[in-house]
Order: C-alpha cells, then sequence, then structure tokens
C-alpha cells in the first residue's frame, strides 16, 4: 500500500477490508463503477445493476474514491461512513464496494485503470459511468487517456442523455460508439470502444440527497 490512509480507516479494522482489491479470476468480465457515492442512491444501483446485466458481467466493483479531485470536498463525508452506506446501497452478491484506490494512492481514474490493467492482464475491465458523467468526461485528468484503456459503458440517467451524447468526448470518440444491441461484446473489445444504454430512469441524485439532509 502507498497511499496515506484516511483517519476513519485507521480506526475502524472492519472497514480495512475494504482497502483490498476484491477477487477476480482470469477471463472474468469485471465492471468499474467508480465515484465518491456521497452518499449512494438508488439511482447509482440502478446503472450498476443495468450494466451487470445488459453487458453480461460476472461482478461490479463500486471504487469509492477519497475524493472527486474536480468537486469540493467541504461537504465530502467521510471514507468510511461513504463505504458503509454504499456497502448497504450495492447489496448484490454480484457486487463488490472497495476503496483500493486510497491504498494504492490513485487519485485519477485513468491512474486506477491503468494499475489494474497492469496487474490483472487477463481480466476484461469495463468503465461503467452515469450519461451524467460522459457530458462532463471532457474535464477529467486524461479523459483521452482513460477512453484509451478500457471499454466504456454509459448508462442514461435523467435529462442527461442529450448532454451526454452532444459531449466533447462522445464526439471525439463518436466512431468508437458500439451499436447498442451488441452491447454484450464491450467487454472483449479492444479499446476506445463504448456504448450508450438506454435504460428505465431513476430519478434519485445525490446532490438532492444531501439537500434534504442540510434542510432537516
Amino acid at each position: 500500500m502507498t497511499g496515506r490512509l484516511p483517519g476513519d480507516l485507521c480506526a475502524n479494522n472492519a472497514l480495512r477490508a475494504a482497502l483490498k482489491i476484491p477477487p477476480v479470476q482470469p477471463g472474468q468480465r469485471i465492471g468499474l463503477f467508480g465515484g465518491s457515492f456521497n452518499p449512494p442512491h438508488r439511482g447509482h444501483r440502478h446503472v450498476a445493476l443495468s450494466a451487470l446485466t445488459r453487458l453480461s458481467l460476472d461482478r461490479v466493483w463500486w471504487l469509492v474514491s477519497p475524493g472527486n479531485p474536480l468537486k469540493s470536498h467541504d461537504d465530502l463525508s467521510p471514507l468510511g461512513e461513504r463505504l458503509a452506506l454504499t456497502k448497504a446501497m450495492a447489496r448484490h452478491p454480484r457486487m463488490a464496494v472497495t476503496a483500493f484506490e486510497a491504498a494504492v494512492g490513485t487519485r485519477y481514474s485513468a491512474d486506477t485503470v491503468e494499475y489494474l490493467r497492469k496487474r490483472f492482464s487477463d481480466v476484461r475491465f469495463v468503465w461503467v459511468m452515469g450519461a451524467d458523467n460522459l457530458a462532463g468526461l471532457h474535464q477529467w485528468q486524461a479523459w483521452r487517456h482513460l477512453i484509451s484503456l478500457v471499454p466504456m459503458a454509459v448508462v442514461d440517467r435523467p435529462g442527461a442523455a442529450l448532454p451526454a451524447l452532444s459531449s466533447p468526448a462522445a464526439h471525439a470518440f463518436q466512431s468508437a460508439r458500439l451499436p447498442e444491441g451488441r452491447a454484450t461484446q464491450l467487454p472483449l473489445m479492444t479499446p476506445p470502444a463504448w456504448a450508450f444504454l438506454h435504460v428505465p430512469l431513476d430519478p434519485a441524485s445525490s446532490t438532492a440527497l444531501r439537500s434534504s439532509f442540510n434542510g432537516s
């Protein structure tokens, strides 16, 4: 472990287990679902479940990050608290919740994927995100490199389809878009490759939940 561990994890042996990379077998199809999950909500679970089923994944890993570099950390709950809430929200035998990024010291998604690909070269990873994240993907550090490292599944979110599909990232990699009917092939594709998944929509959002908590 190379990263500096958050104090709330150091003080809780049960949560320290979340700093380990989940078990994985060669050839498995693993969805990587990253975020601060502050807090996690049913919309997140809907995205994870949609990717799990539509892409025929073996597992989805929820990567609970120490903090989003693009967002203020003023209202960011402690990592241990977010991990516990995310585990309660995920509650699926084929989903794992991990904070290994805090242990290995990767700050950006591209670094995390590069680390996993080098360590597990025989695993089929897919990056999973909500469509709202694709709309702002061009603001991420090394976003082009991220798309070149791993296939990406973009799951529709309320009001996000048009901004996502007209975003700089979508335009830049339009030729790499896979028809939705071939989505199950995405984990086997050589990046860059991405697919947009139309699904029934869930309006839940972390911003709305935080506002309701602060107002109560």
